[in-house]
């Protein structure tokens, strides 16, 4: 069976990262928040389409993410 090919999640705005809810090693199941962004004073929860492991974390917490930027690899 064929592995399934890697995922980014990438940031839908340009937002502060609020908090990182994962780490490297860690499994996620679809809809699981991986990262939590903060826009104009709004919180919008980055989710997994699809279940995983967090192979890397592309951003820290405070720092600013535009449209596209990478948060974080599933394999």
């Amino acid at each position: 069976m064929a592995r399934p090919t890697s995922l980014e999640i990438v940031s839908e705005l340009v937002a502060n990262v609020l908090a990182i809810e994962v780490a490297e090693g860690d499994t996620v199941e679809a809809g699981d928040t991986v990262v939590l962004l903060e826009s104009m004073k709004m919180e919008i929860p980055m989710l997994a389409e699809r279940g995983g492991t967090v192979t890397a974390i592309k951003v820290t917490v405070g720092d600013v993410v535009q449209d596209g930027d990478v948060l974080v690899v599933l394999d």
